[in-house]
């Protein structure tokens, strides 16, 4: 079998393998609700990430990334802030709720962004950290356009007045 027979014909990009991730962790913030077992949140979280980066493009692996702190973060605070709804005092609930569940689920946050950072690695994250020094460096080696200053026409700032001037009685 080729090596093109191997891959995945599914192909994601790093906006649809994000959304990916986030839906599924809502959607098992929603079953831990259900049946009353937290730790099924960072378990989901982890796989959803690790397939997010196997099926993204490996020209968006760098945009990839950086996004499950952010995936976990969001998908905690849109929870917690549903349930602070019905407390007394929605900030102080908030706080308390995104305190508690992002330090339950640390242990699962740091697992999945260390997953996607080595299976990115592998599958071409170098190259795309290369690609993006070399258009940096090139951005700042070239040449910049010199910009001359061009005054603006006279009487730019000056006010129009319409009309004639009021006369007090």
């Amino acid at each position: 079998m080729s090596e093109r027979g191997k891959r995945s014909a599914v192909r994601l990009t790093a906006r649809g393998a994000i959304a990916l991730a986030l839906i599924a962790t809502l959607a098992a913030y929603v079953v831990a609700a259900v049946i009353d077992l937290p730790i099924v949140v960072g378990p989901v979280f982890v796989v959803a990430s690790l397939l997010g980066v196997l099926l993204v493009n490996p020209r968006e692996l760098l945009s990839l990334v950086v996004t499950p702190p952010l995936v976990f973060f969001v998908a905690t605070f849109f929870v917690e802030l549903g349930r602070a709804f019905g407390s007394v005092s929605i900030v102080q609930s908030l706080a308390l709720g995104l305190f508690g569940s992002l330090s339950r689920g640390a242990p699962w946050l740091f697992a999945g962004s260390a997953i996607v950072l080595v299976v990115a690695w592998r599958r071409g994250l170098r190259d795309n950290v290369r690609d993006l020094r070399e258009e940096l460096r090139a951005g700042a080696e070239a040449p910049r356009p010199r910009q001359s200053f061009v005054p603006e026409p006279e009487g730019y700032f000056e006010p129009k007045v319409y009309g004639t001037a009021r006369t007090e009685d």
